[in-house]
Formats: C-alpha cells, structure tokens, sequence
C-alpha cells in the first residue's frame, strides 16, 4: 500500500473505524473525517476514536459532510489521493421517520464528495451502498445487473442515488469510482440500532426481542473484516475506462450465503450461552423478505470473496460485547 494520504469519510463510524484501524497499521496517512452525530451513543463513536488517535499517521477532523466549505478545505489541505465515502445516515426504520437528515447527509453530502473529487483530481472514489437498493425483488441472488428502480425505504433510495451521481461524475469529469453494496455488516464495535447488537444486549439482560415478520427473514450477513478485505482489495484498483470511456463501477460485498433469522437468533443465543425469550411480530415497513449476494464480479475482478461464518463471526462479536459492556 503506498502511503499516499486516505480520506475516510464516517471514520468513527463503524465500518469506517475498522478500516481506518487496518490502513493504519499498514501506515498509510489516514484523514478520518465525522460529524459524530448522536443517531445512536456518540460514546461508542468516541471510543473507536480513541484508538485510531493512537497512531502517529492517523488525523481526525470533525465536520459534516453537508457543509461544503468543510468538505472543501479538508481536500485543500489534505489533498487526499484516495477517498472512501463511508460517512452516511443508516437505518432502514429511521428514515421512515426522519427523511430529512437522509436527504442531508446521503445526497447532499455525498453530492459534495464528489464535486470536491472533480475540483481536487483523486485517483479512485470508493464508496458505500447498501443491498437496500434490491428491495423486496424476489430473483436470487441479487446481481448488480438486476433491476433496482423500486427501493422500498428512503434510505435505499438515497443509495440508489449514490450510484447515479457517482456515474454521472464518472462519465462527465473522469472521476474513477466504485460503489460497494454491503450486506448486513456486523461484528465488534458495531452498531448498537442493529439486531444482533440490540439482541445481545436483551438477551443477557434477560429482556424480550422482537422478532419480525414472525422469523421468517433470511439475511446474507457479512463479517466486518471481510468486507474491510474487500475494501483493501480493491481501493489501488480503480476501474479501467469501459467500452464508453467511464470508469464506473458498483460491486456486491455480501457472505453469498443467506441464512434464515432463526438459526441466527439460534446461533447467537449458543454463543451467549443464554436463551432468548422471544416477541414475535409482523414485518416491519421498509423491511425486505431477504437478502442474498451475488459476488462473482468480486472474485473475477479481485479473487476475494466473503468467507466469515455466523458461528465465527458471531463469537468474536459476543466476546467483545462481554469485554466492553
């Protein structure tokens, strides 16, 4: 890895966190950069912080993404050879609730990210999507060539988005870049509004969870190192310029394997080593059936794919639950 200067957008954020932490140790010069929004425990969000803070190559600038002037001046100063644009408002639930700070962060702030790109040459923009974009779609698995037209929560819709934008400005200012839908990430140091986190929590508190959709769901769930792995892959890849000149690409990162919430649940409750007692309920709005990624494009181009299983994945998250709360 050249130690040219990363920018990483959402650095306290979960993924973003993990990955700066990797880049880090590898010595890259990494520009973290968050707003530190309190969507969920800023205290957990300042805890990840305090561990990059404890490498020399590792700056920490906190703004938002939708001011421009912030934005702006970051690549000014910084100059930033590659960006990763993890920074983003998340949750399905939320932003049936809340468009407006999804619409401010994910449009807006990316919309920033990209004219910052055009006016400071990078050479590679990575950046997150969602396998939200898939929707209810009942072809599996899910490819990138399918059609994503119909997102059924704003917060996939935002991501759709993304991926326009990032093409357009692929196409009119030459500006490489990679969209990455990630499927169901967890792992240490993960989001507290997601269910294996809000589960593990309630089952050694000895509370109910909520169970929806009466359990029948199925859920491609990704281990944060692989997709962190995935990131790495491909961030000194940038896309060659396709039949029209565009350097332009969306990759799946997903397990490839959907498994069916039960067993997850089932899986989770070995590892905690507790049962859980158990609310079932009906679907959510904005909730899909299930999620499943189709990753052959990851192998062909990048000769990776996820390979983390629940049972692993899961014991290394409930571990490092036990050792921090």
């Amino acid at each position: 890895m050249s130690l040219n200067t990363i920018l990483i957008t959402g650095a306290a954020g979960f993924i973003g966190f993990h990955l700066s932490k990797r880049l880090l140790e590898s010595g890259v010069q990494v520009v973290g950069y968050d707003n530190i929004n309190s969507y969920y425990d800023p205290s957990l969000k300042y805890a990840r912080l305090d561990i990059l803070k404890e490498f020399q190559n590792f700056t920490f600038i906190k703004g938002d993404l939708a001011n421009k002037e912030d934005v702006e001046s970051v690549f000014t100063d910084y100059k930033p050879a590659i960006v990763v644009n993890l920074a983003a408002q998340a949750g399905v639930r939320y932003s049936i609730d809340n468009p407006q700070v999804y619409v401010d962060s994910n449009i807006i702030g990316f919309f920033n990210i990209l004219e910052a790109c055009r006016h400071h040459p990078v050479e590679h923009l990575v950046y997150a999507s969602s396998s939200s974009v898939y929707g209810n779609q009942e072809k599996t698995p899910f490819s990138t060539s399918d059609d994503v037209s119909r997102p059924i929560s704003l917060y996939a819709a935002t991501k759709k988005s993304n991926e326009l934008m990032a093409y357009t400005y692929s196409h009119l200012y030459g500006i490489p870049t990679t969209g990455l839908r990630f499927f169901t990430v967890y792992g240490p140091y993960g989001r507290p509004d997601m269910a294996y986190f809000s589960f593990t929590k309630k089952i050694i508190a000895g509370e109910p969870i909520q169970i929806f959709n009466n359990g029948d769901m199925y859920r491609d769930f990704t281990y944060v190192d692989d997709i962190v792995e995935g990131i790495m892959n491909l961030l000194e890849k940038p896309p060659a310029p396709d039949a029209s000149g565009d350097r332009y690409k969306v990759y799946n990162i997903g397990n490839n394997k959907p498994e069916k919430l039960m067993y997850f649940i089932e899986v989770l409750e070995r590892c905690i080593g507790k049962e859980a007692k158990k609310e079932f309920l009906p679907m959510q709005p904005g909730d899909v059936y299930q999620t499943y990624a189709e990753v052959d494009d990851l192998m062909r181009d990048f000769g990776f794919k996820p390979k983390t299983s629940i049972e692993e994945g899961l014991g290394k998250f409930v571990e490092w639950y036990r050792g921090s709360y």
